[in-house]
C-alpha cells in the first residue's frame, strides 16, 4: 500500500512539473482578401501580373509564436520584401503591426512594440476581454481536434486600404468620418494544447487557437513544436516610446490625416497609373 502511494505522490510530482515547464512554437500563415481595380488603358498585361504577384506576397506572410503556460510572443518570420515592378509607383501606408507582440496572460497585459513611420513605439496596455461564444463545432487541423468559437466586433470599415488614385470620390472618403460595422471574428483551438493564447490579439479560449478569420485577414497553423530540445525565448521588449494603445491611435491618426494632405497636394501631379486597392469586401 506505502509502496503504491509513492509511485501516485511520484507521478504527480512529474506530472507537475512537466506542467510548468510546458513550452511550444506554432508558425501561422496569414492572408488577406484584396479586392483590386487596375486601369487597364495605364497598364499592361504583363505589369499588371507584376502588381498583382507583388501585392499576393505583401498579404501572404509567416508568423511564429512562441509560448508557455503564463506567457506568449508573436513575430514576423523574417523574409525578403517582394520585388517591385520596375516603373511602377506604388504606395502604401503602413500604420504599423504587431512587430513584436509580448502578452503576460497570468498579469492580463501586453507590450507591443511596433516600428510605424520610421520611429519606435513600445505599447504597454491591458489585455482585452474577448467575448467568445463555444458553438459545439469540431474539426482537425493536423493532427489537432479544435473547437469552434466565434466574437462579435465593432471595427472601422476600410474605405481604400492604400491608392493611387486621383479620384475626386476616394478625397470626399478621406474627410469622412470613419464608418463602423460589426464584425464575426471565428477562431478553432485545441484543448489538447493547453495554453490560453494564439495569434495577434486573440486570446481567452481554454487551448491554444490554430485558426482565425475575421472575414478579411485568416491565420492558420501550419506547423507546431512542443516542448523543443531548446528552450524557448520569451523576454517582454523594452526599447521604443512608451505610451498606451489609445495614445498610440491619437498618433497615428494624426499622421494619417498629414499623409493624406501630402497625397491630396501630388494628385495634380500624377499623370501616370490610375490604380486603387481596395482591402477586404
Amino acid at each position: 500500500m506505502k509502496k503504491t502511494i509513492t509511485i501516485l505522490l511520484f507521478t504527480c510530482v512529474i506530472q507537475l512539473s512537466n506542467s510548468q515547464n510546458f513550452q511550444g512554437e506554432a508558425t501561422y500563415k496569414t492572408s488577406r482578401k484584396l479586392e483590386i481595380q487596375l486601369d487597364s488603358t495605364q497598364m499592361n498585361s504583363d505589369q499588371h501580373k507584376q502588381m498583382m504577384d507583388m501585392l499576393k506576397k505583401q498579404f501572404q506572410k509567416t508568423f511564429i509564436l512562441s509560448f508557455n503556460k503564463e506567457e506568449s510572443i508573436y513575430k514576423e518570420d523574417e523574409t525578403l520584401d517582394a520585388p517591385r515592378p520596375s516603373g511602377q509607383v506604388f504606395v502604401m501606408v503602413n500604420t504599423g503591426g504587431s512587430d513584436l507582440l509580448y502578452k503576460n496572460l497570468k498579469e492580463l497585459r501586453y507590450t507591443n512594440q511596433i516600428e510605424s513611420f520610421s520611429k519606435l513605439f513600445l505599447i504597454q496596455d491591458k489585455i482585452e476581454k474577448l467575448d467568445w461564444e463555444m458553438t459545439g463545432e469540431t474539426k482537425f487541423i493536423g493532427d489537432y481536434e479544435c473547437y469552434k468559437a466565434t466574437l462579435k466586433r465593432e471595427v472601422e470599415v476600410q474605405q481604400s486600404g492604400m491608392s493611387i488614385n486621383g479620384d475626386k470620390d476616394f478625397e470626399d472618403e478621406l474627410e469622412e468620418e470613419p464608418e463602423m460595422k460589426e464584425i464575426t471574428v471565428t477562431a478553432w483551438y485545441t484543448p489538447q494544447i493547453p495554453v490560453n493564447t494564439g495569434p495577434e490579439n486573440y486570446q481567452g479560449l481554454p487551448g491554444l487557437i490554430l485558426e482565425v478569420n475575421d472575414g478579411t485577414t485568416t491565420m492558420i497553423c501550419s506547423k507546431i513544436v512542443l516542448n523543443p530540445d531548446k528552450n524557448v525565448k520569451i523576454e517582454e521588449p523594452t526599447k521604443g516610446k512608451k505610451l498606451t494603445q489609445d495614445e498610440y491611435e491619437v498618433i497615428m491618426e494624426k499622421k494619417m490625416k498629414e499623409i493624406q494632405e501630402s497625397m491630396r497636394s501630388s494628385w495634380s501631379d500624377n499623370k501616370g497609373q490610375n490604380v486603387e486597392i481596395r482591402i477586404g469586401g
